[in-house]
């Protein structure tokens, strides 16, 4: 179990309501705007970031992440540099969780990137194309590092599963609400409170939905099921469009109070 150097598990635990985590992709629209995004949600009532590492083959995302993460590669960015990205947004206190793929933390190396990230400020990672029985060796290198290591329940995940996943988490435990890639939905899962109810059977550490939460009726429905919530394609479907994607965010850190 997480012990109290768990930032991302006090940022999200206790009290009423359903907490915000904003997604952002690191070096979109270019990295110095990707840092002030960060720390305009930050301002906005965030409790925790999570910062996007583009990749070429973004098996769980969606089109709109897709699109800025190509962006953000097109224009130079790399792990390293998703962690000084990830650096400077947490500055601001609120603590940042790293999203990337495995290929790009092989290719560093999973100490090297552990190391890199704990000194970067970086309080967890979610590597969502690890599975738990082969992540042992990147996992022990993040603890060593006192780094979260968060996974992914779906879901199709069966009750053993489940129960497996959430033993190996740290900080929070990410619930998948929908059976697919990330991206706004205009309706979630009918099924999700029963997919919530089944992690909360096994999990003492916060849980977060995310896939699909795009409207503030969505984090409504969350209250008093999950303790946060994971907002992504809706947000960057608007720093894309030049739109205002902090003042959305209010509008979602609202409804979850």
């Amino acid at each position: 179990m997480p012990g109290p150097e768990s930032r991302l598990e006090g940022a999200l635990q206790g009290g009423e309501g359903v907490r915000l985590i904003p997604y952002l992709m690191a070096g979109y629209p270019s990295p110095a705007a990707s840092v002030e995004l960060g720390l305009d949600f930050a301002a906005a009532g965030a409790a925790a970031i999570e910062v996007g590492v583009p990749f070429s083959d973004p098996l769980a995302d969606g089109p709109v992440i897709q699109e800025v993460g190509q962006a953000a590669l097109n224009g130079g960015m790399t792990l390293e540099g998703a962690l000084e990205v990830a650096h400077e947004i947490a500055a601001s206190g609120v603590p940042v969780v790293v999203m990337t793929y495995v290929n790009p933390v092989l290719a560093l190396g999973a100490g090297r990137f552990a190391r890199q990230a704990a000194r970067s400020g970086v309080a967890g990672v979610i590597v969502p194309d690890l599975p738990i029985d082969e992540a042992g060796p990147i996992a022990r290198c993040c603890r060593e590092q006192l780094l979260d290591t968060v996974f992914l329940v779906a879901p199709t995940t069966g009750e053993a599963r489940t129960a497996q996943i959430v033993a190996q988490s740290r900080g929070f435990v990410y619930c998948v609400t929908l059976t697919g890639v990330t991206g706004g939905r205009a309706e979630l899962a009918p099924d999700l409170e029963a997919l919530l109810e089944r992690v909360r059977r096994h999990s003492s550490i916060p849980i977060a939905a995310g896939f699909g939460i795009s409207r503030p009726e969505h984090v409504r429905r969350l209250r008093g099921q999950a303790d946060a919530a994971v907002i992504g394609s809706a947000l960057m479907e608007r720093v894309i469009r030049g739109e205002d994607a902090v003042g959305a965010f209010r509008d979602l850190v609202e409804a979850g109070r």
